[in-house]
């Protein structure tokens, strides 16, 4: 290897190594990858921002913005409701559910399907009694099958179908990867909804209902201000500050008068009552020290409960803003009027302090407040809710962006129009229709997503540039001992689905497509099959929860641990291999 080939090697090892530490942002990690190839001179200075204008990278903007119209329209809404009205027994939720979200997630992001039907399934479990863990991986799982049916299901069909032109001048059209990602999808769904959903351990089966993880009533008290009590006079604000204990003042109640969230700077009088959260031995110093009693719980519920006060379960999504922060740094309460009253990981309440825990991506948050409020909450904090929004659907709503999206697919599929430039019109055509508000406009676009496509790009060109790709394809041969194609294929499948575990899949795709490219030059066969096996691999992040958004998401809701994923991943992962490798050649021959 030349100097130049081992600078892009070692560039992209020190990434993948940042990658599977997952310290830093993926986004951010692949800037510093794509800077770090121009300081050793393997990527030109004045290209080094190309990615940004990249096909890929607008297709995959333009997907994202669509996907959340298609869904805020409630057109996706309404297909997976219908799909799920069969669901009358936990096999039928199951084969109902994971087909609608493979069907689904092959025309929207895989993320705005499990966006979508996450809090749906979790209704279905509730009704059924069936442990949401029994289907949230399997959801997570199935949405990524659909996305290799279609060009826009995913990313990496995406990234091979743009290096494809790059390679032929030719780009895989809309339904290419239909025969293949189909026929994978199909077999997919059907172990997971059969078979593999009992590989789940059963000692971590989730919980019944969402509301059980967290038992607030056994935290939360009402406590009347007395009349000889020294809180008399003082501020709500300072009441907290000075006690000196792990509580939360939720509410004071005055008479008729209901105050919530927005109280700190309250003077309490005598006969106030307040809805305190905390332990029982703050509770119990509160009662002997500060002149309180505690009431009756006849109307606890009740006032938790509120029609204009919701209790609100969410779900971080990774990249969220309140990922790496604790409660007292996002300051809910006096930047919303919130209440945190829990939080939630790995399916086990938090006992510690709520306002120094340090979230993480999947944990989930039990909030308090205004009704109308919680769902503006959540998406500023990057949460999504795990309770079914119902939608008034509009039949003249549903039609205009069902007709958009049906030309632009039209126009792809017929090879009229470039699906960048075809996406991208369609996605202006629904904003400049407030099909998509302009105020969400930037919220639906993934940007890290985006930031990582566009900084990986010319560090994957520098790696077929470099011939670094070549050296490591002949590599692959040498292992392969002289095998023949298929055993090739087979590496390359698998090599694709060892790197989409343990970084994300869109760097996957951008890496090994050179490699499956030079691979195929180096045998003197057709590039399109070793090209399909990226696209597939890549879509096979199973084994573990940060291998995919979808897989973190999940994991908090559904009481899973890091190690539960492979017990169900690993054997799904075979089947597609095993499924793939004869199918592929025999699609796309060699």
């Amino acid at each position: 290897m030349d100097p130049r080939q081992i600078a892009v090697c070692a560039v992209l090892a020190a990434a993948m190594g940042m990658f599977v530490w997952g310290r830093w942002r993926f986004d951010l990690v692949a800037l510093l990858a794509l800077l770090a190839a121009v300081a050793l001179g393997v990527v030109d200075a004045g290209a080094a921002f190309s990615g940004f204008s990249h096909p890929a990278v607008v297709t995959v903007a333009a997907v994202l913005l669509i996907s959340r119209s298609l869904t805020r329209s409630g057109a996706a809404n309404l297909f997976t409701r219908l799909l799920l009205r069969i669901a009358a027994t936990p096999l039928r939720l199951r084969l109902a559910l994971l087909s609608g979200s493979a069907s689904v997630s092959a025309f929207i992001n895989n993320v705005g399907a499990l966006t979508l039907l996450m809090p749906v399934a979790l209704g279905a479990c509730r009704k059924l009694k069936v442990p949401p863990s029994r289907v949230l991986m399997p959801l997570s799982f199935c949405t990524m099958l659909g996305g290799m049916a279609t060009l826009i299901g995913t990313p990496p069909n995406i990234i091979v179908a743009n290096y494809r032109a790059d390679l032929t001048g030719t780009p895989f059209g809309l339904f290419d990867f239909s025969p293949v990602g189909l026929t994978v999808a199909a077999c997919g769904v059907l172990f997971v909804a059969l078979i593999g959903w009992r590989l789940i351990p059963a000692a971590r089966t989730g919980r019944p209902e969402p509301e059980d993880l967290f038992d607030v009533e056994r935290y939360v008290a009402e406590l009347e201000v007395g009349e000889d009590s020294p809180l008399v006079g003082h501020s709500v604000g300072s009441f907290v500050a000075d006690s000196g204990l792990d509580i939360q003042v939720l509410g004071l109640f005055r008479g008729e008068r209901q105050m919530w969230g927005l109280m700190r700077l309250e003077l309490m009088q005598p006969g106030d009552v307040l809805l305190v959260m905390g332990g029982s031995d703050p509770m119990h110093q509160l009662t002997e020290t500060r002149g309180l009693k505690v009431m009756g719980e006849e109307v606890l519920q009740e006032r938790l409960r509120r029609a204009d006060m919701a209790l609100a379960e969410v779900v971080l999504k990774p990249g969220s803003p309140a990922v790496g922060t604790t409660p007292g740094q996002l300051k809910l309460r006096s930047r919303y009027g919130v209440n945190l009253l829990a939080v939630g990981r790995e399916g086990v309440p938090v006992r510690t302090r709520l306002r120094d825990v340090v979230l993480h991506a999947g944990d989930v948050l039990l909030m308090q407040g205004d009704a109308d409020g919680l769902p503006e909450v959540a998406a500023s904090l990057g949460a999504l809710p795990l309770a079914s929004r119902k939608l008034h659907m509009n039949p003249r709503r549903l039609l205009l962006p069902l007709v958009v999206f049906a030309t632009a697919m039209a126009l792809i599929a017929t090879g009229t129009v470039p699906a960048a430039l075809a996406l991208a019109g369609a996605a202006v055509v629904m904003i400049v229709t407030n099909v998509l508000p302009y105020r969400e406009m930037y919220d639906a676009v993934d940007f890290p997503v985006v930031v990582l496509l566009a900084a990986m790009i010319p560090v994957g060109e520098a790696l077929h540039g470099t011939g670094a790709a070549g050296v490591l394809a002949g590599w692959l041969a040498d292992v392969a001992g002289g095998g023949g194609p298929h055993l090739l294929l087979g590496l390359v499948l698998l090599l694709a689905m060892f790197l989409s575990d343990v970084m994300n899949n869109a760097a996957t795709a951008v890496v090994m497509a050179p490699v499956a490219a030079d691979l195929a030059a180096r045998l003197g066969v057709n590039a399109d099959p070793f090209l399909m096996a990226v696209a597939v691999g890549a879509s096979c992040a199973f084994l573990t929860p940060v291998g995919h958004q979808n897989n973190t998401l999940v994991m908090g809701p559904g009481g899973y641990r890091f190690g539960d994923y492979w017990r169900l991943g690993l054997p799904l992962e075979a089947v597609i291999f095993l499924v793939a490798v004869p199918l592929i050649p025999m699609v796309w021959p060699f």
